[in-house]
């Protein structure tokens, strides 16, 4: 089974009046490259969550994100009280003493801006407990997202297989124009020879230097190896995950032997399959990329 670098996961779970969730997702590229953004309260953890995705993920541009939700109560920002009230104390004072009117409602809102009046109260400490649902939520996330790279690379295994096929449908159509090939060129350098009546020919050499030539043109080497490779691909696809950089090698040998038999193919009709054969290897080549 082949997997996909391409992947998205995401998990929750409530702790108290906390929502913790972490999202991943993940990218081709040749290494492991992991971004983080971690609320500070896990920050601490970091090395543990990076060890949690890379033992797991090996490969792909991965960016990951660990936040804290909070319900509407929680998340409002409590007033300081004693700060407050010593607020109060101070402007009731100065009204008294500088002989000034009481304080309306106005000051109300003037003190509630005041420094450290409006405090945000942290949690600094993790506690094992919530860290133990906070991993689960980690975990699960990473899961989620190698069950999507496991349905992509199903989808992908089922592409390579419909391209090599049909690869290796188009290689077996250019076999019925081989023979009528051989005896186009073998025609063409006759009546060419004929055409010179004043030139003398040895028949024995001028067969010698045919027999030359067309073996240069020959191409079932070309389509042996060509063969060879596609049951490769094949067989490398069953062996399970973490074949994507053998899988491009091979696309790369295939590529190689269509290219050889496009250059010795000198009719159109051969040189028009060779032409889709191309394509379809171009389309390997492509996906091959998001393989792990």
């Amino acid at each position: 089974m082949l997997l996909s670098m391409t992947g998205y996961g995401k998990a929750s779970a409530e702790y108290g009046s906390k929502k913790i969730t972490a999202e991943i997702k993940s990218l081709n590229s040749k290494a492991l490259d992991l971004q983080t953004r971690i609320s500070p309260i896990y920050r601490e953890k970091e090395m543990e969550i990076r060890a949690m995705i890379s033992s797991t993920l090996e490969r792909g541009k991965v960016d990951f994100c660990l936040y804290i939700e909070r319900d509407d109560a929680s998340a409002a920002t409590p007033i300081n009280r004693p700060i407050f009230k010593a607020y109060v104390e101070q402007v009731r004072s100065l009204s008294e003493e500088l002989s000034l009117p009481d304080p309306d409602v106005h000051w109300f809102s003037t003190i509630l801006r005041m420094p450290d009046v409006m405090t945000k109260v942290e949690v600094v400490e993790l506690t094992d407990a919530e860290w133990k649902v906070a991993c689960a939520v980690v975990q699960q996330s990473i899961d989620r997202l190698m069950e999507f790279r496991r349905q992509e690379g199903d989808a992908l295994e089922k592409k390579f297989c419909e391209k090599v096929d049909n690869i290796e449908a188009l290689l077996a159509q250019i076999e019925p124009f081989e023979q009528a090939r051989v005896e186009k060129i073998r025609s063409r350098i006759v009546d060419g020879l004929n055409s010179i009546p004043e030139v003398q020919v040895d028949r024995n050499r001028l067969e010698q230097e045919m027999i030359y030539y067309i073996e240069k043109l020959d191409i079932n080497e070309e389509k042996q190896r060509l063969r060879n490779h596609l049951n490769y691909f094949r067989e490398t696809m069953r062996n399970g995950h973490g074949q994507g950089k053998k899988l491009g090698f091979i696309a790369q040998e295939m590529g190689r032997e269509i290219n050889t038999t496009g250059s010795k193919s000198n009719i159109a009709e051969m040189q028009n399959i060779v032409v889709r054969m191309k394509d379809e290897l171009e389309q390997i080549k492509e996906q091959v990329l998001n393989v792990m």
